[in-house]
């Protein structure tokens, strides 16, 4: 996806240049899925991790946002030149069922990563801590644990809030959904732009378009259900 040039860099000897036809690309590989899959995957990870390696004050419509900033943006995320990587790539989706699943299973397993991000970033704020450590071997009862993180603070020897913990529990109901529209915001918003001709910086570029569908996010309830 949006880190193409990184995907392929181990293969730098025999990458194609810019541009070229799709048959003249898929050359260089094995099969069309060798071509593409793991420069899909990456993207998608690039965008969980900004998520979660957002500031941990902003909310999580804030959140979002922001890794669409990181991730998105031309000269941030990854150059202006990349981006027409992106597109062919995006395209060859559309015009291939074969890689249109591969898209497909990349953009659904990028749900359930966000997912788990989001339940990451709703245990500190639900603990009011973020980085703090506990008192060695303590069980978690003295202090007010949510309910996302509950499973994986019981019998936890290790800092609250820690990666031990925090990857204990599912996300809930609630934060899968949010993951799952959040996904989709952003990937209509890549591949609305990859059918046109348009640069990928300014009101017609994937990131403004994905801070535009990602407005609908920003009316939901993120409350937990009692």
């Amino acid at each position: 996806m949006s880190s193409a040039r990184v995907a392929l860099r181990p293969r730098a000897a025999k990458r194609p240049a810019a541009g070229i036809a799709p048959r003249t690309f898929y050359r260089y590989f094995a099969s069309k899925e060798e071509a593409v899959a793991p420069l899909y995957a990456a993207g998608a990870q690039r965008w969980a991790e900004a998520v979660r390696e957002a500031p941990p004050e902003l909310t999580p419509p804030e959140a979002l946002e922001h890794a669409v900033r990181q991730t998105l943006t031309p000269g941030v995320g990854i150059s202006s030149a990349s981006w027409e990587w992106v597109r062919t790539l995006i395209r060859l989706a559309s015009a291939s069922p074969a890689l249109g699943k591969v898209w497909a299973e990349v953009c659904h397993a990028s749900e359930g990563a966000l997912g788990e991000v989001l339940r990451e970033r709703a245990a500190r704020t639900a603990a009011g801590l973020d980085n703090v450590a506990e008192p060695a071997g303590s069980d978690g009862s003295a202090r007010s644990a949510g309910p996302d993180e509950s499973a994986g603070s019981a019998g936890s020897t290790g800092p609250a809030g820690s990666a031990d913990s925090t990857h204990l529990a599912e996300p809930t109901p609630r934060q899968r959904f949010v993951a799952a529209v959040a996904g989709a915001a952003v990937r209509v918003a890549v591949e609305s732009w990859s059918t046109t001709d348009s640069p990928p910086h300014g009101p017609g570029g994937p990131a403004e378009l994905a801070l535009r569908n990602l407005e609908a996010v920003r009316g939901m309830e993120w409350r937990e259900p009692d």
